[in-house]
């Protein structure tokens, strides 16, 4: 193994943290490791640089952040950069900038202000990712730290730490909370840059509010951004202004002397104070604030080391972890396995990417200044347009005399404006790009002072950042950043052709015209047709229609006369609607939408739905002019339109279409009839088209959207049973109004002898009590011995005879003469249950957890029923 070149000597006390913070020339060596001590003292038992210790000098207290400097009126593309030069902390310029993992800077003595002690019992542990990890450091959520978040920066101490909520917050001059250290101050005989930072301190960053633990070596494990010191001074030298004193507490004065051997500016007071000329402080040399800038320029920059190990130079570059390291961690620490490069040759490609990404930036930048020419132009424009549109408009109103002189003071105002509010827009838009350009300016200045650093190790901590920042910015420029917000004509016109009568309803007159409405739709009568209880409809464009159509509403009336109701919204051109009333006219029509309004009404469809239960098919004459158009029974189309009763004159229809599927509402109150006839009303004169009568029964199952959360459904939701011991409601899907139904349901399972209740309600019934309970339900209620008829509470007509496990309950309801029947096992029981029924009805059941029923529609009518009212 070759040998390696004796570490550089290590800083003084005076050099990193200034003297008269940690008293002489001490070293502070608290928080290094005892091999890190022993070879530290290497380079002194060899004759360092460092002089003999003495006895310390009188300790003062730490230096608070610096006050924010004044700002001039930005002179140029350097005043530009300065905000990429300053703490968001303090608000001046860095000062021993230290680097975060998260890639913003922080002065060392801002860091150490913003640190926040937690209590080591409640604090998150600091866990290191073993060989995939790019910092030492986890970043912390605030809320699993438990962090007291200020509401207006976003720092804040931890939860746990008792005199947090006592202690008052400092607030520094660019407005960021920063919550004094709650640890005792540091010795005196320790520099503040290394004083003892306990194990549970936690940071977080001013800019991105990240938050992490720190380990044991507090601050000193963030590297030291030597780019950024570097560019700082050449800034400052390019000002040419006066050098001020480090080390003033409050408004820093001008410097009168700086020390060669601290590398510190003093003002007079603080160079008695903190550099008196005894001891060892004896000597050192002082010259001149100028003569001591130009040394510091002159003499070499200081090669930033690692910070895992820091007599360590960088001599390779981490591609996992995206930072330069030693060879030391090669060997020993965490990038033992990681792929690595050479410094050198890493150095230059980052160059190469922030140079092509900067080309980039600076196109758009160009652009920029470009557009702001524009839109200063567009200000002028907009001026002269204005004058020349007032002139027009008191003219106009000039000459139509008394009347129109009540009007112009209005039409004035409106024009007054539309100016204010395009200059407005057009200056917001100034105001806005240039701030941006100002800011994409100076980051391009930063960035081209970062690349003249020739500190490969420097500027690869900072280089990644620095391009996704110009590629950021880049891309914030070319997202129509880059377009006027506002034209520079009006848009508006005055119509003076009008007479005097109307006068008053003198307004403006919009040169753009608004887009046409859609074209009515048409009907497809071939495609209509009807099956058992559904009702399928088709319409299209016409076909010379050139406006399109985003959707299209589908309107049906209630089966009585009553209101249009949308039941269908969407862009399809066919939709199937499903539960129509027997024996009876259902009135449809369609109308197209899209951005500019809805069309006219389509011709009215008129639907005829059968009351006979013959299953014969019956076709009605259609007189057509030109040509006969037969309908299909069955339409190709899948989708269909489910009515889906829950709430008083209110109906849910789901629309169901593989693979969508689409909630729709509508506020119909019944629509339940299958088949019939269809009929197109218009003037003059009506059509019949062409239908087929099925077989007149109704098919449904139970509602799962109307029934108590205790029922369970299965078998289609045909089978019901709970899993409470109370009652329960369940309706079904399909209402009634007219005609004469006959549905049975089997009892599947029957326990400990219940009291199940089967009938009709109302859509609004209880659903937590049994069937029966209040006014809204008329049932029957039976147990394994007798039954009772049940409305409103009250129990009638007692009749022998119950159910078992296997026993059939059914249930008439005829609407054409208003009663209501039941029958158990194909007897009827007891009279006829009800009369004076009226209305719209549901089949109901009540059950608990000891009943299991099954429901059986599209049943006959029974034959001696029938018999007994034909003879009726």
């Amino acid at each position: 193994m070759s040998a390696r070149p004796p570490p550089p000597p290590r800083p003084s006390a005076d050099a990193r943290g200034g003297p008269g913070r940690g008293g002489g020339a001490v070293r502070g060596r608290r928080g290094l490791t005892r091999r890190e001590r022993e070879r530290e003292r290497e380079p002194e038992r060899a004759g360092g640089e460092q002089d003999a210790p003495g006895p310390p000098g009188p300790p003062a207290a730490p230096s608070p952040p610096p006050a924010r400097p004044r700002r001039g009126p930005p002179a140029g593309p350097m005043e530009e950069m300065e905000e990429e030069l300053k703490c968001p902390v303090c608000g001046s310029f860095y000062r021993e900038p230290i680097l975060l993992p998260c890639s913003h800077n922080l002065c060392q003595a801002c860091a150490r202000n913003i640190l926040v002690q937690t209590p080591e019992s409640e604090s998150p542990r600091s866990r290191r990712a073993s060989g995939s990890g790019a910092s030492d450091y986890d970043y912390l959520d605030l809320d699993k730290m438990s962090l007291y978040s200020e509401a207006d920066s976003g720092y804040g101490s931890y939860g746990g730490f008792a005199s947090a909520p006592t202690t008052p917050s400092q607030k520094s001059p660019n407005g960021v909370r920063v919550f004094p250290p709650a640890m005792p101050p540091p010795a005196a005989h320790l520099s503040p840059a290394l004083a003892p930072v306990p194990r549970n301190s936690c940071i977080t960053c001013p800019q991105c509010h990240r938050s992490l633990i720190l380990d044991d070596r507090g601050l000193r494990g963030f590297p030291k951004n030597r780019v950024l010191e570097g560019v700082i001074d050449r800034y400052q030298q390019s000002k040419a202004a006066a050098l001020k004193c480090q080390l003033c507490e409050k408004a820093p004065k001008e410097a009168t002397v700086m020390c060669e051997q601290c590398d510190v500016f003093y003002c007079d007071p603080c160079r008695l104070r903190c550099h008196p000329p005894r001891g060892p402080l004896a000597k050192h040399r002082l010259v001149p604030p100028a003569q001591g800038r130009v040394s510091r320029r002159l003499s070499p920059r200081k090669v930033s080391t690692c910070t895992d190990h820091e007599l360590e130079n960088h001599s390779m570059y981490c591609v996992q972890c995206k930072m330069p390291v030693c060879y030391q961690c090669l060997e020993e620490g965490k990038h033992s396995n990681h792929e690595v490069k050479a410094l050198g040759a890493m150095w230059k490609l980052h160059k190469s990417q922030l140079s092509q990404a900067l080309n980039g930036l600076s196109d758009r930048a160009k652009e920029a200044k470009e557009f702001l020419v524009q839109l200063r132009n567009m200000v002028q424009q907009i001026q002269e347009n204005s004058v020349e549109f007032e002139a027009c408009l008191v003219a106009q109103c000039d000459a139509l005399i008394d009347a129109l002189n009540r009007r112009k003071a209005q039409l004035l105002a409106r024009v007054n404006k539309e100016h204010e509010h395009k200059l407005k827009v057009v200056r917001d838009q100034i105001s806005h790009c240039t701030v941006k350009l100002r800011q994409t300016t100076g980051l391009m200045e930063y960035c081209l002072e970062v690349i003249k650093e020739n500190d490969p190790s420097g500027f690869l901590q900072i280089s990644d950042a620095l391009i996704r920042r110009v590629h950021l910015t880049e891309d914030q420029w070319g997202k129509g950043t880059l377009t006027p917000r506002m034209t520079t004509d009006f848009d508006l016109s005055l119509d003076n052709s009008p007479l005097l009568q109307s006068i008053h309803q003198l307004d403006f007159v919009q040169m753009k015209a608004s887009p046409p409405v859609p074209a009515t739709p048409i009907l497809q009568l071939e495609e209509c047709c009807t099956h058992n209880s559904s009702a399928t409809l088709s319409w299209k464009q016409p076909p010379l229609s050139t406006v399109p159509a985003e959707g299209y509403i589908l309107e049906l009336d209630d089966g009585n006369g009553g209101q249009f109701r949308e039941v269908y919204v969407g862009k399809e051109t066919m939709c199937t609607v499903d539960g129509l009333h027997f024996n009876s006219t259902y009135n449809a029509r369609i109308k197209a939408f899209n951005k500019a309004g809805v069309s006219q009404y389509s011709k009215t469809l008129v639907l005829q739905t059968p009351e006979d239960t013959d299953s014969e098919e019956q076709t009605l004459p259609f007189p057509v002019p030109s040509e006969r158009l037969p309908l299909r029974r069955m339409s190709p189309f899948s989708s269909t339109l489910n009515l889906q009763p829950s709430f008083p004159r209110r109906s849910y229809f789901d629309f169901r279409s593989s693979p969508h599927q689409l909630s729709l509402h509508s506020s119909l109150q019944s629509l339940n009839a299958p088949g019939g006839n269809f009929e197109t009303q218009s003037t003059p004169y009506s059509q019949l088209v062409d239908i087929k009568k099925l077989l007149a029964v109704a098919w449904f199952a139970f509602d799962p959207g109307s029934a108590h959360s205790d029922i369970i459904f299965s078998n289609d939701n045909l089978t019901v049973t709970c899993s409470s011991y109370d009652d329960r409601v369940v309706l079904g899907k399909t209402g009634f109004s007219k005609g004469v139904h006959y549905w049975e349901l089997t009892v599947d399972r029957y326990d400990n002898h219940p009291d199940p209740a089967f009938g009709v309600a109302r859509i609004d019934v209880m659903k937590d009590v049994m069937l029966g309970k209040d006014d809204k339900a008329w049932a029957m209620y039976v147990d394994n011995n007798r039954s009772w008829f049940m409305h409103n509470n009250s129990h009638t007509n007692r009749t022998e005879g119950g159910i078992a496990k296997g026993a059939t309950v059914g249930v008439l309801l005829d609407l054409n003469r208003k009663t209501l029947t039941f029958f158990i096992n194909d007897e009827q029981q007891g009279p006829i249950a009800f009369e004076n029924v009226d209305g719209l009805f549901f089949p109901a059941v009540s059950l608990n957890r000891n009943v299991q029923v099954t429901l059986h529609t599209g049943l006959p009518v029974p034959d001696f029923y029938s018999s007994r009212a034909s003879i009726a």
